[in-house]
């Protein structure tokens, strides 16, 4: 199954007219500009296309029904509004519109819950009730806080297939994880921001602190490429303790650039840390979707995620019986993760440094957490010659690197 996921993919993005696809070191997928995705129109099939499909299995490998495409009913549950220009909500947005694209798909065949708080219980359930009255076999959930409801809704309903991005729970049948290694893309941008630091201070604003390894580890992904070309730089760390908290990530934004950084890059869902170094004369790396159009005189490049490679994939499998109710987490060799063009704002040798660091990263050469890691309460982890397994990246990193501080920012 993995490689016709990766073979639909890689077909999927030769469909997708790319903004700043003149780099060709930096694929820019999820931009603020106007995508134009050339999906095929399945509606259209020839006779020997009509012939394959009437040979797909009525279940797939993980037992589960087959869905033809003209059946299938995608409910999505948003942390943010479907109409978001930036940010987290906006780049799933995207890759819904590119998988309806790619697929032939409508619009009414997706079902929008928007403004879900992952910490109310109640309203994930509400929402996820509200998808499978409206006839929703298909959904996705795409917030931390809505993993636990995820998991039992999955449970209570074996004949609908959930897949929940971020977190780590699944059954290996009709409920799955997704995410990827964002984290190869974090470390690129560290060099980045390294590069651009002139106090030598680069704040970092985070969702979660410690004992979240999705934050930890792109946070320190992040101060590992900033140490490769500046290793008298620190990176200070504000946490706001929300998945999304506008005004936290403003106020902490606007604390750490008092603080002495020049540069700010983030892992929370709103543009505070790119308005705060606009507003200041400083610098900011994006996350989720390109920033530049908000923040043109601050964003240095933005770490972003191709969210339409994985739906894509994932709903197609179900269509043609490949499902197999297997995890995903791709990277860039997928292009699920990627940054956006360097702006001009750069310092000249940066595109070489990150150019030099993904290649390596791509032939394998590179895995971001090699060898022995000292963390900033100076214990090590990792083993020389080795680099740390997936389980440990997307669930066991609870440390910070040496040259990391949190700050009390409130």
């Amino acid at each position: 199954m993995k490689k016709k996921l990766l073979a639909l993919m890689m077909t999927v993005l030769m469909t997708v007219s790319l903004s700043g696809c003149g780099n060709d070191i930096i694929v820019d997928v999820v931009t603020n500009d106007d995508v134009e995705m050339s999906g095929q129109d399945i509606t259209n099939d020839t006779k020997e296309t009509q012939e394959e499909k009437a040979e797909v299995a009525e279940t797939n490998p993980a037992g589960l029904k087959t869905i033809p495409i003209e059946d299938v009913k995608v409910g999505i549950l948003y942390i943010g509004s479907a109409a978001d220009t930036s940010g987290y909500t906006y780049a799933h947005e995207l890759g819904i519109q590119g998988m309806v694209s790619n697929l032939g798909m409508s619009d009414d065949q997706v079902i929008r819950k928007e403004m879900i708080d992952d910490g109310d219980n109640e309203a994930v359930k509400k929402a996820l009730d509200e998808c499978i009255a409206e006839g929703c076999n298909i959904i996705f959930t795409t917030s931390w806080g809505y993993m636990d409801e995820t998991a039992e809704y999955a449970e209570e309903y074996p004949d609908i297939y959930f897949a929940h991005g971020t977190g780590y729970l699944s059954n290996g049948k009709n409920f799955t994880n997704y995410f990827g290694r964002i984290y190869q893309a974090r470390y690129l941008s560290g060099i980045v921001a390294g590069l651009k630091t002139e106090s030598n201070l680069i704040g970092y604003v985070s969702a979660m602190g410690s004992d979240n390894s999705e934050c930890t580890g792109g946070i320190d992904a992040f101060a590992m490429g900033v140490e490769l070309v500046n290793p008298n730089a620190k990176v200070l760390v504000a946490v706001t303790n929300s998945w999304f908290s506008p005004d936290d990530e403003q106020a902490a934004s606007d604390a750490l650039i008092r603080q002495g950084c020049d540069v700010l890059a983030q892992h929370v869902d709103t543009t505070a840390p790119q308005t705060s170094s606009e507003k200041n004369g400083t610098w900011a790396i994006g996350y989720n979707s390109d920033m530049s159009k908000e923040t043109p005189d601050a964003t240095l490049t933005s770490v972003i995620w191709n969210w339409s490679a994985y739906y894509t994939s994932y709903v197609n499998s179900i269509v043609n019986a490949t499902y197999d109710g297997s995890n995903y987490y791709g990277g860039m060799s997928e292009s699920l993760v990627g940054l956006t063009a360097l702006s001009s704002l750069c310092e000249d040798e940066t595109q070489e440094k990150v150019t030099e660091m993904q290649q390596k990263i791509l032939s394998g050469e590179f895995g971001v957490f090699d060898g022995e890691i000292l963390t900033n309460d100076g214990t090590t982890v990792g083993e020389s010659k080795k680099t740390l397994d997936d389980a440990t990246i997307t669930g066991g990193i609870n440390w910070y690197y040496h040259n990391v501080e949190i700050v009390d920012w409130k």
